[in-house]
C-alpha cells in the first residue's frame, strides 16, 4: 500500500485515445464522473468509427511489423517490463483507480493494482512453459513423417473491459494477447478509463511497439464499442460485462465470425450447511456478499442455509453488515459507493421490488446520509433479504450490488437443486467441514467455479469462466494462451 496518497494523475487533462502510438484528442469528448461525490474529474476523448478503423487498422499493419519478428522470450521480456513500469507508477494507478471508482484504499492497493502487474508477470512465465505437441506417423514407403505443432496470433484482438475492476480485468486480457503475439484495440468502460489511460502511457515507456497496443475510449452500442466488435477487420473479441450486452456482441460479430471468450454476468449461491465453522462461514459469506459493493460478478446474491442454524446465521450476519462502515476510498471505510447514481437507482429498484414481493428487509435497503459532498455521489447500504419466493425477480436477476436474500434448506439434494436453479452458472462457494460431502456438492454444482470452505481465492493457472447465461470459453494460464493463439500443424516427411 502507498505510504502517501497520489494525486489523480489527470485532473485538468483530456483523456487520450491511443491508436498506433499517437495520443489522440480530437473530436467528441464526455466526462468522467467521480462516484463519490459526483464530481467531474476530466473528460475524456470519444472513438468515432474513424478513429476506431485508424486502430484496428494501426493493428493490423503491427502484426507485418517488428512486433511479428520478436521471438517468444523477447515479447516475455517486454511484459515483465510493462509490470516494473506499472510498479513504478503504482501510486498514480491507485489514486486514478479510486477516482474512477470510488472503492477503497485498501482494495485498490492490495487487490486491483497489484494483481494488474501480476498479470503480466505471471503470462509472461506461462507463454515461456509452454510446450508444443509432436508426433510421429508411419508411412507407406516405411520413411515416416513428424508432426508438430505451433502457436500463431489469432491477429487483431478487440478486448472490453468492464467498470467493477476495470485494470485487474483488462490486464487480464491484454497480458495473454500480448503473450501470444497478437495486437489489441483495447476499450475500457466508458465509466472507468483512467487506468487504461495510464496503462497506454506505460506501453510507451515500456518499448512495446507502434499499433500493437491500441486505447479507444467510448461508449457501447451506437458508438465505439460497437464499431469495435462490428469490425471486419478484428479476429477475435474478449469481452467481460453483463450477458445482454454479451448476447449483442455475438450478434453483431457473427457475420465475420469472430473468435469469441465472454465472462458475463452471474447469480452466485453460498451453501452454508450446519456443520460448517459457522464463523467462519460468516466472515466468507460477508465478502462474497459485500466485496467491492457487491459489485463483483463472483459475488453471493442468494445465501442458502441449512436449517438448524439459520436464524442464527441470518442474525449474525445481518449484525455484520449493519457493522459495515460506509464511506470514502480514504476513510478507512469498509465500503465505497457504487460506479454510479444510475446504477444506484436500478439497485434501489430491486430493494423496493423485494418489498412489493413480500420479503422482508432484515437491514439496510436505503441510501445512507452524510450532510457533506458524499450525499451527491452513488452509496447505498448494505442489505439482506429474507422471505422471497424462489421464483421472484429478485432471486432470479442479477442485481450487481451489495445485497443477498437468504433462505434455508432441509437437505443436501435440496440445496443442489435451489443453487443451480438460475439461468446463470458462474461460481458458487460451499461451506461445510464434511469433506466427502464438499466434493460431493461441488461436483454437482452447475458453474465454472466452486469454492469450498472459502470464496475468490484464486490461482492464474486455473480455468476461470461460467457456464449458461455466464459466459462463453475459459481464462487462465494454458486457456487464455489457447485462447489468444490458432494452432497450426506442420507434418514433414521424413
Amino acid at each position: 500500500m502507498p505510504s502517501e496518497v497520489h494525486p489523480y494523475p489527470f485532473t485538468g487533462r483530456q483523456l487520450p485515445c491511443l491508436v498506433g502510438g499517437e495520443f489522440v484528442r480530437q473530436g467528441r469528448t464526455f466526462e468522467n464522473i467521480n462516484p463519490v461525490n459526483g464530481a467531474a474529474v476530466c473528460t475524456v476523448t470519444e472513438a468515432d468509427d474513424a478513429l476506431v478503423e485508424r486502430a484496428v487498422q494501426a493493428a493490423r499493419a503491427a502484426l507485418r511489423g517488428p512486433w511479428a519478428r520478436l521471438s517468444m522470450p523477447e515479447r516475455c521480456a517486454l511484459l515483465r517490463k510493462v509490470a516494473q513500469c506499472i510498479e513504478q507508477r503504482f501510486a498514480e494507478f491507485v489514486s486514478a483507480e479510486i477516482a474512477d471508482t470510488g472503492k477503497t484504499l485498501q482494495q485498490a492497493s492490495s487487490l486491483d493494482i497489484p494483481r494488474g502487474a501480476a498479470n503480466f508477470r505471471a503470462y509472461a512465465d506461462f507463454a515461456l512453459a509452454r510446450g508444443s505437441e509432436c508426433f510421429e506417423m508411419g508411412t507407406p514407403d516405411g520413411r515416416g513423417a513428424l508432426n508438430y505443432s505451433v502457436h500463431k496470433p489469432v491477429g487483431v484482438v478487440a478486448i472490453i473491459a468492464p467498470w467493477n475492476l476495470p485494470f485487474l480485468l483488462m490486464t487480464w486480457k491484454v497480458a495473454p494477447a500480448l503473450a501470444c503475439g497478437n495486437a489489441v484495440v483495447a476499450k475500457p468502460s466508458e465509466e472507468t478509463p483512467s487506468s487504461a489511460a495510464l496503462l497506454a502511457e506505460v506501453m510507451q515507456e515500456a518499448g512495446v511497439p507502434p499499433g500493437v497496443f491500441n486505447l479507444v475510449h467510448g461508449f457501447g452500442a451506437g458508438s465505439t464499442g460497437e464499431a469495435l466488435v462490428r469490425h471486419p477487420d478484428v479476429n477475435a473479441i474478449a469481452f467481460t460485462g453483463e450477458s445482454a450486452t454479451g448476447a449483442a456482441i455475438m450478434r453483431s460479430a457473427a457475420d465475420s465470425v469472430k473468435a469469441l471468450s465472454f465472462e458475463l454476468g452471474g447469480k452466485n449461491a453460498a451453501v452454508v450447511f450446519a456443520d460448517a465453522d459457522f464463523e467462519t462461514a460468516v466472515s466468507g459469506t460477508m465478502r462474497s456478499v459485500f466485496s467491492n459493493c457487491g459489485q463483483v460478478c463472483l459475488c453471493s446474491e442468494r445465501v442458502y442455509v441449512e436449517r438448524p442454524i439459520f436464524e442464527r446465521f441470518v442474525e449474525a450476519l445481518s449484525a455484520r453488515a449493519r457493522a459495515l462502515k460506509i464511506g470514502g476510498p480514504y476513510e478507512g471505510a469498509d465500503l465505497g459507493p457504487l460506479i454510479s447514481r444510475a446504477h444506484r437507482e436500478k439497485v434501489l429498484s430491486y430493494y423496493r421490488l423485494a418489498r412489493e414481493e413480500h420479503g422482508e428487509i432484515v437491514c439496510g435497503g436505503g441510501v445512507p446520509a452524510f450532510g457533506d459532498e458524499r450525499d451527491r455521489g452513488a452509496f447505498i447500504e448494505p442489505t439482506i433479504v429474507r422471505g422471497l419466493a424462489e421464483g421472484s425477480r429478485c432471486v432470479k436477476e442479477e442485481i450487481f450490488g451489495p445485497v443477498c436474500h437468504v433462505a434455508p434448506f432441509d437437505s443436501e439434494e435440496q440445496a443442489v437443486q435451489l443453487a443451480n436453479d438460475t439461468r446463470y452458472g458462474l461460481a458458487a462457494a460451499v461451506w461445510t467441514s464434511n469433506l466427502q460431502r464438499a466434493h460431493r456438492v461441488a461436483r454437482q454444482l452447475e458453474v465454472g467455479i466452486a469454492w469450498v470452505n472459502d470464496w475468490y481465492l484464486r490461482d492464474l493457472r486455473t480455468p476461470f469462466g461460467g457456464v449458461k447465461l455466464s459466459g462463453i470459453g475459459r481464462e487462465g494460464g494454458a486457456h487464455s494462451l489457447g485462447f489468444f493463439s490458432e494452432p497450426m500443424n506442420i507434418c514433414v516427411k521424413l
